[in-house]
C-alpha cells in the first residue's frame, strides 16, 4: 500500500478533493433547501408529510439508475452527482428535522407564546434551539450515506474516491480498493468531528443566552 501511495498520491489528494466537494456541497444545498421548507410550511403538516414522501420515493431509486436518468438532462460529470447526492440528503434531513422539531415539548412551546413571542419567534428561540440535536443527527446520518453513495458518482466522469474503487475492480488489484475504503472513511470521520464541534458550539452558545436572559431576569 505505501508504494502504491508513494505512485498515485497526487491522484488520490485529487480523487479525495473531488469526493469532500461533492459530499459536502450536497449536504449544504439540501441542508439549505430543508430549512426554507421547514420554515414555510412548518404549520401545515399535510405539505411537509406529502414532500417526506415525495422524497422518500426517490430516496428508494436506486443511485446508479439515479444518475443515468438525468444524464440527458444534466450530462456526465459532477453537476449531476451533485443533484443525485442533494436529493438523497434531502429526505434524510427533512425527516430528522421535522421529527426533532415535533418532539419539542409542547408544554414549552406554549409558554412561549403566553410570554407573546410570535410563532417566527418561538420557533428560533425554542424549537430550534431544543431540536439542534435532533437536527444533527439527521446531519451525520446524511453525510455518511452520501459518502458511500458518491463513490457510485465515478461511473458518470464525476471523480471521487470511487475512482479508486472501481480502479481496484477493473484490475482486480485489492491495494486501489483499500485506499478507497480507507479514504472515504477517514474523510467521513474527520467530517463527523467537524459536525459534533459545530453541534457542540451552538449548544454551548444557546446555553449561555439563556442563562444571560435568566441573570438579567433576576
Amino acid at each position: 500500500m505505501i508504494e502504491y501511495w508513494k505512485t498515485n498520491w497526487p491522484i488520490m489528494v485529487v480523487d479525495l478533493q473531488q469526493h469532500a466537494t461533492m459530499v459536502l456541497a450536497s449536504l449544504g444545498i439540501a441542508l439549505v433547501i430543508a430549512g426554507v421548507i421547514i420554515i414555510l410550511l412548518m404549520h401545515r403538516k399535510n405539505w411537509l408529510n406529502g414532500l417526506v414522501y415525495f422524497f422518500s420515493l426517490l430516496y428508494s431509486v436506486p443511485s446508479f439508475a439515479f444518475f443515468t436518468l438525468l444524464l440527458p438532462v444534466s450530462g456526465l460529470g459532477m453537476r449531476t452527482a451533485i443533484i443525485v447526492l442533494t436529493l438523497y440528503c434531502e429526505y434524510v434531513l427533512l425527516r430528522t428535522f421535522i421529527t426533532g422539531i415535533r418532539e419539542v415539548d409542547p408544554s414549552l412551546v406554549e409558554v412561549a407564546k403566553g410570554m407573546g413571542m410570535t410563532a417566527q419567534q418561538v420557533f428560533f428561540r425554542v424549537q430550534l434551539p431544543l431540536a439542534t440535536p435532533a437536527i444533527f443527527s439527521g446531519l451525520q446520518v446524511a453525510l455518511a450515506s452520501t459518502m458511500g453513495i458518491a463513490t457510485i458518482a465515478a461511473t458518470i466522469n464525476a471523480g471521487g474516491l470511487g475512482q479508486l474503487l472501481f480502479e481496484g475492480l477493473q484490475s482486480q488489484q485489492v491495494v486501489p480498493i483499500l485506499w478507497g475504503t480507507l479514504l472515504t472513511v477517514i474523510l467521513t470521520l474527520v467530517c463527523a468531528g467537524i459536525l459534533k464541534l459545530i453541534e457542540w458550539l451552538l449548544i454551548h452558545r444557546w446555553q449561555s443566552v439563556v442563562n444571560q436572559r435568566k441573570e438579567k431576569r433576576a
